[in-house]
């Protein structure tokens, strides 16, 4: 079965305002099944435009990654985010054909 994956992209705009929503996910996605795969870091953007901030979440599967988002728990938590950040999140399925 293919996993599900968050990938956000976010431009934080006050960092001690994001700083509660940072820490409230992890239980959040725990409950769903997520691990953090890329929080942060280094990167360089080789083609188009970037933000700040890459973070990739790994879930079960695809549905597990829809739930999460869904939730009630991370929707409250959302609007944290929201007053604080600007960015994209996808959610996508994972490959789980064959490798070349």
């Amino acid at each position: 079965m293919a996993k599900g994956y968050w990938i956000a992209r976010v431009d934080v705009d006050n960092d001690e305002g994001y700083k509660p929503y940072t820490a409230k996910n992890p239980a959040i996605f725990k409950k769903f099944g997520g691990r953090f795969v890329v929080r942060g870091g280094r990167f360089e953007a080789v083609e188009g435009t970037s933000r700040a901030r890459n973070v990739v979440i790994e879930f079960p599967d695809y549905e597990s990654a829809l739930a999460c988002y869904r939730s009630h728990e991370y929707q409250d938590n959302k609007k944290v985010r929201l007053a604080y950040a600007t960015g994209e999140v996808l959610i996508i399925e994972g490959f789980d054909g064959p490798q070349p």
